[in-house]
């Protein structure tokens, strides 16, 4: 796997580098935004990890511009800028993480590897499936070509599912990967969070049909179409059988 890491600090950038090289990545470091815009437009990378105050060319600029190409490549920010305001800037130009400094080195290795294993569910920006169409760059998604409004979590939920069609996906590998809720490990957030989207996608049709299954014990997963008769136990907390044992 390849990361490059944009940061203008070269002691933290040569520690980071270090630290992700053991972890087993190839990493490419710059500092400053206008070299890491040039080096984005003709590499290729499983990853990057974005600072936000930059020479040249700060990181949002960088990221904006990469967005505006088309690119899908998962972002990590990665700032001493924590305040609300940036966080949200920063996401609603495609960030897909944002890890505030100081920070633990092993949460941000571990989170480099959760947005690889995001990214590498699907490289075209468009996902579609069980009738559904997600925009990853517009951040979008549509039911039989009707626009379903969706918070910022429930379409996280819906596009981490919409990466692996037919594939059940525990509550505890959602909490791991929806970067707002790792704090949250222990609550039952995931499964109110998962009835209301089931909820807004079902109010697209004329007549409910539910696209998400509740695999009792072992977490959710869409639906194919053939399977949408089939009774989909929505109330039923998915942990609350223990999962089988690997």
């Amino acid at each position: 796997m390849r990361l490059l890491l944009v940061e203008d600090s070269e002691k933290l950038s040569a520690w980071l580098a270090k630290a992700l090289q053991q972890g087993g990545y190839a990493v490419d470091v710059v500092h400053d935004g206008g070299q890491a815009d040039r080096v984005l437009l003709t590499e290729t990378y499983d990853a990057v990890v974005l600072d936000l105050e930059l020479p040249t060319l700060d990181g949002l600029s960088v990221l904006r511009r990469l967005r505006g190409r088309g690119a899908a490549t998962p972002v990590l920010v990665l700032t001493a800028r924590g305040g609300l305001d940036d966080r949200v800037a920063g996401l609603n130009l495609g960030a897909d993480d944002y890890l505030a400094k100081p920070f633990d080195l092993g949460e941000l290795i571990a989170r480099a590897k959760a947005l690889i294993r995001r990214g590498k569910g699907s490289a075209h920006p468009v996902l579609s499936a069980c009738g559904l169409e997600l925009n990853t760059l517009e951040q979008t998604v549509r039911r039989d070509s009707v626009f379903v409004e969706l918070s910022p979590t429930e379409y996280r939920i819906l596009e981490y599912l919409m990466h692996r069609p037919r594939v059940i996906v525990s509550k505890r590998e959602l909490l791991e990967h929806l970067y707002d809720y790792n704090w949250e490990r222990h609550s039952n957030v995931i499964e109110a969070h998962v009835s209301n989207l089931r909820k807004k996608l079902d109010a697209a049709l004329p007549e409910p049909a539910a696209v998400i299954e509740t695999m009792r014990g072992r977490g959710y997963r869409l639906a194919p179409e053939m399977d949408l008769g089939f009774s989909m136990d929505d109330d039923l907390d998915p942990d609350s059988d223990p999962e089988p044992e690997a």
